[in-house]
Order: C-alpha cells, then structure tokens, then sequence
C-alpha cells in the first residue's frame, strides 16, 4: 500500500487499499490504524481534504472501527548502516 505523507493534526501518513477497501493511517506518535470496508469516496473526500485530521475525526474515527497494527510500513527505508551500528 502507498503510503502519502502529510502534516495535519496527528496524522503522518494515510494509505488506501482500493480492492481490499482498506484504510491505513499512521499517528503522530507511531502507531498505526487499520479501517476495513472504507468506500473509495470516502478515501477520496480524505485525501482531498484542506483538514485531513478534522475529516478523519468526524467521519472515519467515529464511524469505523479500526484496528491497531504495527506502525512499520513496507515503505520504511532501512538505513544499512543500521545493522553495523547496533540499530536494527
């Protein structure tokens, strides 16, 4: 799932996959939310909007219930230096 990066409230980063209606956010403190059966309309209004974490408050938060998952995403770039000085 792409991921699109952005600064809006808490929000980090939104994501959505179309054929699995399935809505990702990341939080600005790390973790991750997963919303299934999110209509493509709704990602659209979403990834549109002027106020991404007022429109996610009102009309995602409140109306689906998601699941927490990990925050790591398949985007995350892994600096390989990390494993050569003890980050990983």
């Amino acid at each position: 799932m792409d991921m699109k990066r952005l600064s809006s409230g808490r929000l980090r980063a939104i994501g959505y996959d179309r054929r699995a209606r399935l809505l990702r956010v990341e939080l600005d403190d790390g973790s991750a939310v997963e919303y299934s059966g999110v209509g493509e309309d709704v990602w659209r209004r979403l990834e549109q909007s002027g106020s991404a974490w007022s429109y996610y408050r009102d009309n995602i938060e409140e109306e689906f219930s998601g699941r927490r998952v990990s925050a790591r995403t398949a985007e995350t770039k892994v600096n390989p230096l990390d494993a050569l000085f003890g980050k990983e």
